[in-house]
């Protein structure tokens, strides 16, 4: 089987270092040429045009949110009909409104770091994530056991699901943890003392803020009704929260949230 991946960035350049482990035959496509000689060293197959994907039989396109769509009309072009196409962005609604002449299925790898670029990439970044796939209508059975075999090398483990509550679980846990994080920081970012007091709680809870910014800019752009609607619903709960005198609200949240994670810190719901 012949894999391509556009963009080696952070999503991107773990995948491909992932299945460089398992293929010979892994192509890439990116335009930074320092990043095309990086990579050459896992595989020989790496190039700045998109026409040298098109004998392969599964593409990923681990591009921005916002350059997205433009990258998979160019495939439309390129790749066969029989092709099996993925984006990796972090909404899905958008790039599914659209029939295509390839084999397309929505996918969301849910693993990330606050680092971006080539550089920051590394195999094991998908172990033990999960690896969200909306398929489209004209995608068998036999296409999805494809993508999960490839995606199962990375360490990851694959939910189906819809477009539709993709986008809003991804707001929930994503993208409003984001804003949320920025909004802390903005918060005592003119407070002197706060600033020199802050210590591993605060540092936790802004790490989010360190994170791409055309990312960021990009799921607010893209995914912001669900995270207007996620918004709305952290407020109530804060408000309700704060005036709660119930301790064992609070004792429910902190098992559920104990019992949400291993001692690795892998979530096992």
């Amino acid at each position: 089987m012949k894999i391509g991946i556009i963009s080696l960035g952070l999503i991107g350049g773990s995948l491909f270092k992932a299945l460089c482990a398992n293929f010979d035959t892994i192509y890439a496509v990116t335009r930074n040429k320092e990043t095309i000689q990086k990579a050459k060293s896992y595989s020989p197959n790496i190039s700045d045009n998109l026409n040298t994907l098109s004998e392969c039989d599964m593409v990923f396109a681990a591009c921005p949110i916002n350059k997205t769509l433009e990258i998979l009309d160019k495939l439309e072009n390129i790749v066969s009909k029989d092709c099996i196409v993925l984006d990796c962005a972090s909404v899905k609604e958008f790039v599914m409104k659209k029939e295509r002449p390839y084999k397309f299925i929505g996918s969301h790898p849910m693993a990330g770091t606050e680092f971006s670029g080539f550089d920051a990439s590394f195999k094991e970044l998908f172990q033990g994530a999960k690896w969200v796939l909306t398929p489209a209508e004209n995608i068998s059975d036999e296409d999805i056991k494809k993508v999960q075999t490839i995606i199962t090398m990375t360490g990851a483990e694959t939910i189906i699901t819809n477009a539709k509550e993709h986008d809003y679980a991804a707001a929930l846990i994503s993208h409003m943890p984001l804003l949320v994080s920025e909004a802390i920081f903005k918060c005592v970012s003119d407070n002197n003392l706060a600033l020199k007091l802050a210590s591993s709680g605060f540092r936790d809870m802004t790490r989010l803020a360190m994170s791409n910014l055309e990312m960021a800019q990009d799921m607010n752009t893209f995914n912001s009704v669900n995270i207007q609607k996620a918004l709305d619903k952290l407020v109530n709960e804060i408000n309700f929260l704060k005036n709660t005198k119930d301790l064992k609200i609070f004792a429910d949240i902190k098992n559920t949230r104990s019992s949400m994670y291993s001692s690795e810190g892998k979530n096992i719901f």
